[in-house]
């Protein structure tokens, strides 16, 4: 058993749905953006979601976008990233932690070695958008050979067919993109979020996490009524960037601000809408 499927169990038995929160590594630098990580669990995120920054993302919308950019001229790279995860497990060891990113990366830093040096820093998962499952031999199926989740995106257009596929080799939860686009733009209205799920969990016993296009403590608590998880991302990076000075410095006070909009999404979830 994963710290994944171990976190979804206690949210099981707490009755309640999970607040999975995103960051990008290395946003606005190094140093704040781990002490962001450090403080999200105690803020409220039961998941952490970390981007890996990359210049050519095809999933990502503007604030994250924005973010990726901001940590790679601040000298972010995946190899930091990992180094940044082994420094959050030393004073946690119970809050899992799922890479989100591309392909490219990886590939250029070596599957195997990838593997190797994420588990070694306390890496639970990886949702990386531009490889299906067609192509799990690449890095899906090292991965769980490692013991690294391996967690697949499903949309509205995912047919019952295709469902099969990407659901063959999921593991740790199942990402539901809520909206036909990039992160952070439009909402999907509740009910069909809610026929949506109920349609996956006729396929899969994995918990369902539901993320694109929720920005407020209310619109993800009703997400975790309906899901196991509610995913936001656009919305914490907006808080980051808002902390930024004219030369793109963290201003004093950023991390409180970003824990503190962390803190009321998860008494959100805690309060399923």
């Amino acid at each position: 058993m994963t710290r994944i499927d171990r976190r979804f169990q206690d949210l099981k038995r707490e009755g309640r749905g999970g607040l999975v929160a995103f960051i990008t590594a290395g946003d606005p630098d190094y140093a704040t953006s781990l002490a962001i990580l450090k403080g999200l669990p105690a803020a409220g995120a039961d998941i952490i979601e970390l981007g890996m920054p990359f210049s050519d993302p095809m999933a990502d919308g503007p604030a994250i976008q924005a973010a990726s950019l901001r940590a790679l001229r601040a000298g972010m790279t995946l190899r930091k990233t990992l180094a940044m995860v082994a420094e959050f497990r030393q004073g946690d060891a119970a809050t899992p932690i799922v890479l989100m990113g591309y392909y490219n990366p990886i590939y250029s830093y070596g599957v195997d070695a990838f593997l190797k040096d994420a588990r070694e820093a306390g890496v639970d998962g990886l949702i990386v958008v531009d490889l299906p499952p067609e192509e799990e031999g690449e890095l899906c199926l090292p991965a769980l050979k490692a013991g690294i989740n391996f967690i697949y995106l499903t949309a509205p257009t995912t047919d019952d067919a295709r469902l099969a596929k990407v659901l063959r080799n999921a593991s740790g939860f199942v990402y539901y993109v809520s909206i036909l686009g990039i992160t952070g733009t439009a909402s999907a209205p509740i009910d069909q979020v809610e026929a949506a799920v109920t349609r996956l969990k006729g396929h899969t016993d994995l918990p369902v996490a539901v993320g694109f296009g929720i920005k407020t403590p209310e619109h993800a608590g009703r997400i975790a009524a309906i899901a196991e998880a509610a995913v936001v991302g656009s919305a914490l990076v907006n808080v980051v960037a808002a902390g930024l000075d004219g030369n793109g410095q963290a201003k004093p006070g950023l991390v409180a601000e970003v824990l503190a909009f962390a803190g009321r999404l998860g008494d959100g979830v805690r309060k399923k809408g």
